[in-house]
């Protein structure tokens, strides 16, 4: 029996625990003391440490059911995703080889699902300007404001046409592990800075490039509010185009100066996000580890309270 109120469906990942606790077995045990019964093995500047998994699903009846590719290494600014699409086979061999590691480790725990996310264009100078947008948009009044996102919209335009040949070789090294693991899916979440490769046109073309191979839509709340402020497309244009293609979203919420909080506790329009969502799309709610019990199980109490 899950503690009463939690829905069998919401999933935790272990992104939220941080350094707290380091064993997946003592990350599952705690997450059924909260009434989940389902984990993701997220992105952590502590990745878990996996093999007490086996007792912990025998002993609980916990399942696992994604991965993020990042999950196995100390967290990092840039991940192996932003390297699938490189135009440096040595860089992009390195890539594979990471996320075949990652789907064979969601497999061994069970998982159905493998998130990539992002994929960062090869242009030193479109990295340092898309940081220093990130900067402006921090600090500026609105006054200002209007003036950064024309500049941020500017850059992700050139970012596209300039990613053009990565784009092709992303699909490319998806479409390899497509056919190498045809058991398990794959989900493309949005990168998380400016100059990445997946913006909103472009991810509409990889998917559509990628149908054939079944490649999905991985949703995150926060970080497209985040670039819905920047003056890109939002949450509404991203699930009313891929809603049909969805796997699952990473349920965080957000404001200006706050990412990686646990929903209920910022600005994320989480009801639109209720109207979107298909029955069949994994439910999983993350945080940034300095938020704790408490604060989960009140975001699960809030996103019951919209059906989510």
């Amino acid at each position: 029996m899950t503690q009463p109120g939690i829905p069998n469906d919401l999933i935790l990942s272990t992104a939220c625990y941080g350094p707290r606790l380091g064993r997946i077995e003592d990350q599952a045990f705690s997450a059924v003391a909260m009434g989940f019964r389902r984990l993701e093995l997220g992105i952590s500047d502590s990745p878990s440490e996996l093999s007490g998994w086996l007792d912990a699903h025998r002993e609980t009846g916990i399942t696992a059911e994604s991965v993020v590719v990042g999950a196995l290494y100390p967290k990092k600014d840039v991940m192996s995703g932003s390297f699938l699409g490189s135009l440096d086979e040595e860089k992009r061999e390195r890539a594979l080889n990471c996320t075949r590691r990652h789907i064979t480790i969601a497999q061994k725990l069970g998982a159905p699902v493998v998130v990539v996310r992002g994929c960062a264009v090869e242009d030193t100078a479109l990295a340092k300007e898309a940081k220093r947008l990130v900067e402006e948009l921090e600090t500026s009044d609105p006054d200002e404001l209007l003036e950064v996102r024309d500049r941020v919209r500017d850059l992700v335009e050139r970012v596209q046409r300039s990613g053009s040949k990565q784009l092709e070789q992303f699909c490319r090294s998806l479409h390899g592990l497509r056919r190498m693991f045809p058991e398990t899916q794959l989900a493309l979440e949005p990168g998380f800075s400016f100059n990445d490769l997946l913006n909103f046109e472009a991810m509409r073309w990889v998917l559509d490039d990628l149908d054939r191979d079944a490649v999905g839509y991985w949703h995150d709340t926060g970080h497209l509010h985040a670039r819905q402020r920047a003056g890109l497309p939002g949450q509404g244009p991203w699930l009313d185009a891929f809603a049909s293609k969805l796997k699952g979203v990473h349920l965080s919420d957000a404001t200006r100066k706050e990412e990686g909080l646990p929903p209920g506790m910022g600005e994320v329009d989480f009801k639109l996000v209720a109207e979107y969502l298909p029955q069949s799309a994994a439910r999983v709610v993350e945080a940034d580890p300095t938020h704790g019990r408490p604060e989960i199980l009140a975001s699960v109490k809030f996103l019951m309270g919209l059906g989510l």
